[in-house]
């Protein structure tokens, strides 16, 4: 199999998975107020985390699942209901902490807006347990030079859905701070049943594993 077929298949086997441009109005709910700086760091920091994470499961997934006694199913499981929880509360309207910090010392709220970076938005949005999968899959009997081209597809992907999160303000500015809220709970309830979904996916893989 040749560099560019292996690059093209990751490439677009990642992007089926990722979905940037699904992904930006969720990044715009979660950073709604926030200042250009902290947008950009929560954007930067999520692509790293997202990156990092599918460059740990390309090189030890298996190991890390046999380490710990993980399953698919059960990430899916837990994926979900996280992702359900996010979306429930841009659903109501009504943030969690995680989103909109209540602490009054702006360096500790600045500081809880970018672990946002890491969940939800890096896991298990970006790399979730589909993406994990995918990397996982596509690493599985992959020689070294391969499973670089890979990381290097993912990596690009990454780029993209960087400069695709950033330039989602302009959106913002066509759309104004109503439009914005009627996405953000629209994009809510997508997100709710997404997690939904994950989860759904993840009890059918365990009674799978059950009933082998």
């Amino acid at each position: 199999m040749s560099y560019v077929h292996t690059f093209s298949m990751a490439f677009m086997a990642f992007f089926a998975m990722m979905n940037p441009l699904s992904s930006a109005p969720v990044f715009l709910g979660l950073t709604d107020g926030d200042d250009g700086a902290t947008r950009r760091a929560v954007a930067r920091k999520s692509m790293l985390a997202a990156f990092a994470i599918v460059a740990v499961f390309s090189l030890a997934g298996k190991l890390i699942f046999e380490l710990f006694g993980i399953t698919l199913p059960a990430l899916r499981i837990a994926g979900g209901a996280l992702v359900a929880l996010v979306g429930f509360h841009m659903v109501q309207g009504a943030p969690s902490s995680a989103q909109h910090p209540s602490a009054g010392d702006q360096q500790n709220a600045r500081q809880a807006q970018l672990d946002m970076a890491i969940s939800p938005l890096a896991m298990p949005l970006l790399a979730g347990p589909g993406t994990i999968a995918t990397a996982m899959n596509l690493s599985a009997h992959a020689d070294p030079v391969h499973l670089a081209v890979t990381l290097a597809a993912f990596a690009l992907l990454c780029g993209i859905t960087y400069v695709v999160f950033l330039n989602g303000q302009s959106l913002l500015r066509w759309i104004g701070s109503s439009g914005l809220n009627a996405m953000t709970r629209m994009m809510g309830l997508i997100l709710a049943v997404i997690g939904v979904q994950m989860a759904i996916a993840g009890i059918q893989g365990a009674f799978h594993l059950v009933g082998n």
